[in-house]
């Protein structure tokens, strides 16, 4: 697929009854698996080695896509750095009746090449090609910058945070207490859950893909999500998603999901992420690999949007 750029990869994707959720729409962990592998087939195609999963943007969905349809994915390197690069996503779906295209989402992902051995990997520079291609290369190296600024800027609202809130504190211990009587507590909405990494989860290089534990993530946020609005839960966008560091085949994940707070028609579940190998797992000594939080709205029979309740902490 020439995409404007040498190092494009685009896939195609029909939406099957197996990748529908009980809406028969496309459910958002395939959905996720598949940006995950083509943006990642773009930047080995540009690298020429193994690349892994460094973080995504947030990621916005605009559009549903039903069984039936088409997915269409087209991924790009837009900036090399050093060692690491950006790929842009895009993807629409496609109505074979009509011939109709919609997007579903346009994101941002970061891959780092993965050196073999004690070789040190530089990446070389993109070939642009067009005028898409000098644009995106010029607005990379700033969502560049965002992103390196994105973590202090997280730590200090949580200092402030911690600061502002309102505490009661009983036995020495300190208790968040919530004004609204109504408000429902979010301890019911704690979902937990183990998977067990195997040779289909990840790389050749035994690396767990990026995007299989999007999808995990997925599913555990979902059922969290759905403990308060008794529907099934709509996914519309996955903030602040980066790992600090890997996991690999043999390793237990769990996976820890609860919901932080609600806004009217839409609520936030916030997922983190715990590897363990086998001797980690007896240990108890858990590497916190991944967070990120997801946004959800839910709807009725009618496709009218649902309130969410008040929560508590």
């Amino acid at each position: 697929c020439r995409a404007g750029s040498l190092m494009a990869v685009c896939m195609c994707q029909a939406v099957l009854p197996a990748h529908a959720g009980p809406r028969g729409e496309l459910g958002a962990g395939p959905l996720l698996r598949w940006m995950d592998a083509a943006a990642c087939l773009a930047a080995e195609k540009h690298a020429g080695v193994s690349c892994v999963t460094a973080s995504m943007d947030d990621i916005q969905f605009e559009e549903a896509a039903r069984v039936g349809q088409i997915i269409a994915i087209r991924t790009k390197v837009n900036r090399a750095f050093k060692t690491s690069m950006e790929v842009g996503i895009k993807v629409t779906v496609q109505d074979v009746l009509t011939n109709a295209e919609k997007i579903v989402s346009v994101a941002y992902a970061t891959y780092v090449a993965k050196p073999v051995g004690a070789e040190k990997v530089e990446l070389k520079p993109v070939q642009l090609l067009s005028a898409e291609d000098h644009l995106e290369h010029s607005l990379a190296i700033e969502r560049r910058r965002i992103r390196l600024g994105y973590v202090q800027v997280f730590q200090k609202l949580m200092q402030e945070s911690n600061k502002e809130g309102d505490f009661s504190t009983e036995g020495g211990t300190k208790t968040y207490t919530c004004q609204e009587k109504d408000a429902h507590s979010t301890e019911h909405t704690h979902v937990q859950s183990t998977e067990l990494v195997l040779p289909p989860h990840a790389n050749h290089h035994g690396n767990t893909f990026g995007g299989q534990i999007m999808a995990w993530m997925q599913t555990v946020a979902s059922i969290s999500a759905s403990r308060l609005c008794h529907s099934h839960p709509i996914l519309k966008s996955v903030n602040m998603f980066k790992f600090w560091g890997p996991s690999f085949v043999g390793d237990r994940l769990v996976f820890n999901a609860i919901v932080n707070n609600t806004f009217h028609n839409s609520v936030e579940v916030g997922v983190r992420v715990e590897a363990y190998n086998c001797e980690e797992w007896i240990k108890a000594q858990p590497r916190h690999i991944n967070s990120a939080f997801l946004i959800f709205s839910a709807v009725d029979d009618q496709g009218e949007l649902l309130t969410f309740p008040r929560v508590k902490p």
